[in-house]
């Protein structure tokens, strides 16, 4: 090769692999830093495609895994709520079999349907509010209001103010007002209030309250739900009588009410009570001058509407996601089974008497005995439902476990696909820091070779 000074060929071919081999080191040195063997698409394109979807679907399976374990937590606040439920049921089977035994007066046996009714205003009262996140779990989540317009001057519960004894109205039994079999709102759910004296035998009368209630419990048209109550002894002079200052609430529990009355309330029943053949009672179609307190009003005007339900629904389903596709086998829907007082007792079929029917309770020998068999059979629908609840907890235990397996499994096609072999790759990475500095070394030897030629110059 001849000898020249305008080009260094030489040195030319030293700087060209010098850079090769910087360039080398430079992408081994960034593998091992990231400790991925596909850095960039140049590395493996086919390879970190694949690898992208891997790991988009090992996150995936991360978060299903979540979604199993909220799913499992939910079941447990409902089976929970359900064993509560449990206990009070037992607690009124024990109430009805001691008020079924001939020995007990009906006083003693009203003082057991107290605590009867009670329990079972509690079942409804735990379905109601127990939920998951806002999701109702054990039954429909009433959050009914009366509409209080109604008691204004003019409303179609005008009467109901304080100047006729009533200062307030509550509501025991959200599922009751909140019922809407016609699909039309609750709006249209109502009761009335009336006052009345009634004659009874030997000639006497008695004042009698009543509370009708309008409520769309089904498709079609439904019977109104009666309670009544005696308020004779409210009469002044009456055991019951109410001064200046003094309050009271009358619990109409069988239609979900409490009324709290004050001292007016015993003006009202003296009214009624001075007439003569129910001429003067209170809340009905001819009390459209109804004097007390030397005013004159019109006392037909005693019904209350309810207001929009603002509560929520159990649902029909609750879709839980545990896969990473968007394939039905990709969820899991889980089926909840109302448990309050209108649906326990129906049996399987649901035609049996409901916990909540008005013929269910313990003030006589017979009704008792007849409620023994409502609770029992409560009993064997409550644990149908919780049998549903443990078989969805062992099917989501098993996909928890499944996706513990999946993801495992993705997660290690994923690594041999783009994870580092260090060790080969620092072997890799050491020959390539070698011909670097060797390159270097070369390229400075080459460098000086043009020197080499200015001897022959200056000789």
């Amino acid at each position: 090769m001849a000898l020249n000074i305008i080009s260094n060929y030489a040195a030319n071919v030293a700087h060209r692999n010098l850079s090769a081999s910087d360039e080398m080191a430079t992408r081994s040195l960034s593998k091992l830093s990231s400790g991925t063997r596909v850095v960039s698409a140049r590395d493996d394109a086919a390879s970190m495609a694949i690898g992208a979807r891997l790991n988009a679907t090992t996150q995936a399976l991360k978060t299903a895994t979540v979604n199993v374990g909220q799913a499992n937590s939910m079941l447990q606040i409902a089976d929970g709520g359900m064993a509560t439920i449990d206990d009070i049921l037992v607690r009124m089977k024990t109430l009805a079999v001691q008020s079924s035994s001939g020995n007990l007066s009906d006083t003693e046996r009203g003082f057991l349907n107290d605590e009867f009714t009670q329990l079972r205003d509690e079942i409804d009262r735990i379905s109601s509010s127990t939920n998951f996140n806002g999701i109702q779990l054990l039954g429909d989540g009433g959050d009914v209001a009366l509409n209080y317009a109604d008691l204004n001057t003019g409303g179609s519960g005008a009467a109901l103010t304080p100047a006729t004894g009533f200062s307030g109205f509550g509501i025991t039994d959200n599922n009751l007002w909140a019922s809407d079999g016609e699909q039309d709102g609750v709006t249209d759910n109502n009761f009335s209030v009336s006052i009345n004296e009634v004659t009874v035998g030997g000639g006497g009368t008695q004042i009698i309250m009543t509370v009708t209630a309008n409520v769309d419990l089904t498709a079609g048209a439904d019977a109104p739900l009666t309670q009544s109550i005696d308020v004779t002894d409210y009469l002044t002079g009456g055991s019951k009588a109410m001064g200046p200052g003094d309050s009271g609430t009358l619990n109409f529990d069988q239609l979900g009410l409490t009324i709290d009355i004050n001292d007016n309330f015993t003006d009202n029943v003296d009214v009624v009570g001075a007439g003569t053949g129910g001429n003067q009672d209170f809340g009905v179609a001819a009390a459209t001058a109804f004097t007390i307190g030397g005013a004159v009003i019109n006392a037909s005007l005693t019904t209350v509407n309810m207001a929009a339900d603002n509560g929520q629904q159990l649902p029909a389903s609750i879709d839980f996601q545990v896969g990473a596709g968007n394939t039905a086998n990709d969820r899991l829907a889980i089926t909840l089974t109302a448990v309050d007082s209108g649906t326990l007792g129906t049996g399987a079929a649901g035609t049996g008497t409901a916990l909540n029917a008005a013929t269910v309770d313990i003030t006589t020998a017979a009704r008792a005995q007849a409620a023994v068999e409502v609770v029992t059979v409560a009993i064997d629908d409550l644990q149908r439902a919780r049998a549903g609840i443990g078989t969805y907890q062992n099917r989501l235990d098993f996909a928890g476990q499944n996706l513990a397996t999946t993801q495992e499994n993705t997660e290690s096609a994923r690594s041999t696909l783009l994870d580092l072999d260090v060790a080969s790759e620092m072997t890799s990475f050491t020959s390539k820091q070698i011909l670097v500095q060797s390159g270097v070394a070369m390229l400075a030897q080459a460098n000086q070779m043009p020197q080499n030629l200015l001897r022959l110059l200056q000789g």
